[in-house]
Parts: C-alpha cells; structure tokens; sequence
C-alpha cells in the first residue's frame, strides 16, 4: 500500500489497513517513499513487515538508491522466492551482512549524501520536528492558494503534509505551461497534474523549504494572476 500518494496528496491510513492486514496473517509491505523522514510512521507497532523508502525526498538526501526496513523472520521467510537477481532482496541483505557492501557497484557519493542527510535531519531535531515544518508549509500554502482562489483537491484530515494539488482557478485565463514557466524563471519549480479528468496541478512543500519560501512562491503565484486580469481587462 502507498502511504504518502502524490498525484492527489492524500495520506493514506496505513495504520487501519495495518490491522487488518495482520488479522488475517498476511504480510503488509508499505511503499514510504514520499512520506519516510516526514512524518511519524511506528513500524512495528503498526503491523508493517517491509516499508520501502528512498535515500531522497523527506530523507532530503539525492536519489540512488531505496532501502527497506522489515521483519527479519519475513525477509527469512522469502528465500527463493525472488523472481528477479537485481531485486534479491535476501542476498543482498546475506551480502551486507558479510562485508557491508552492494553486491554490484557501490552508490558512494549517493551513501555520503544519505549520511550527511541523516546528520542533518538529527540536527533538526529528528522526524518530529520536521514533521511540524512540513505540516506549517503545508498549511501556509493550502491558506494562502485558497486565499487566491484555488481550491485544492483533497480537503481535511486525508491531506498529507508532503504535496498538495490545486484545481485550475476560476474566473482567469488559465494555461499551466504559462503558470509553470512564470514561477520556474522567479525561482520555483511546481508539477503538472496527473489526474485523468480533472484540471489539476501540484505543489510539493518537502526538502529545504520553509515559510519564507511559501511566501515568496505565493507572491509570485500572486503576481501572475494579477497580470492575467489585467491582461484580460
């Protein structure tokens, strides 16, 4: 199951879907890779057996390789079972325990940046407090597009903390290539939307990113639809 979904922002209630998957003794794999590092997530206690994540987004280092956190009688238990040599999950784990290294080529300037990430995050003050950064950003940012007149596709208590999509705006001429290309030359770069009906598109708030930078977006946001009703008028 995804837990942080980016092409609609919702944060998925893996710790529900946790239960139930252990209730019926299934194995539960949890796909983190936008969410690990940003926010809260009780493996054990939650019922997860392998969450896979990511040395980049909340992790904040660069991409290049993913990791896996799990139950080591499970990972045991998957002896065989791999239809791939690449993705051996058990060899490679067997081969880290042996020597510490990859079985193929090392990503070393990747594993520094991860290192150097995770001192970082320490720094901080750990998930908890990064969690509470991402969660004002993201605040700030629904308050203010919604202040101008973009309504964002998922409201409430589903909205995760990591991306957050916007519908078009009404009542302005609108073109995202337009939008996207204005914000990109003051600084900022935002994502398309994926959603197959609807006009959407999407803003990220993870990584180094703080208040002030939603600030500065939002005025840049501010300024284009400004130009376009004046355009327009």
């Amino acid at each position: 199951m995804v837990h942080s979904e980016t092409t609609t922002g919702i944060l998925n209630d893996i710790q529900s879907v946790g239960k139930v998957v252990r209730d019926a003794g299934r194995s539960f794999i949890v796909d983190a890779m936008s969410s690990f590092g940003g926010v809260d997530i009780p493996v054990a206690e939650w019922g997860i057996d392998f969450l896979v994540s990511s040395a980049n987004k909340c992790i904040q280092g660069v991409p290049g390789f993913s990791f896996i956190i799990c139950r080591r009688d499970k990972l045991l238990a998957s002896e065989g079972k791999a239809r791939s040599l690449s993705l051996d999950l058990l060899d490679q784990w067997k081969g880290m325990e042996k020597d510490g290294k990859w079985r193929f080529t090392s990503p070393t300037h990747v594993v520094l940046a991860f290192s150097k990430a995770l001192d970082e995050l320490m720094e901080e003050g750990g998930i908890p407090a990064r969690s509470r950064r991402y969660q004002e950003n993201n605040r700030m940012l629904i308050e203010k597009m919604k202040a101008m007149g973009f309504a964002p596709y998922i409201e409430g208590s589903h909205q995760g903390p990591i991306i957050t999509t916007f519908f078009y705006p009404a009542g302005v001429s609108f073109q995202f290539s337009q939008f996207y290309n204005y914000i990109k030359e003051r600084g900022y770069a935002i994502y398309p939307g994926k959603l197959t009906e609807m006009d959407t598109f999407r803003i990220g708030n993870i990584g180094e990113i703080y208040p002030e930078d939603i600030e500065k977006l939002t005025g840049i946001i501010a300024a284009f639809l400004k130009e376009r009703k004046e355009q327009a008028a």
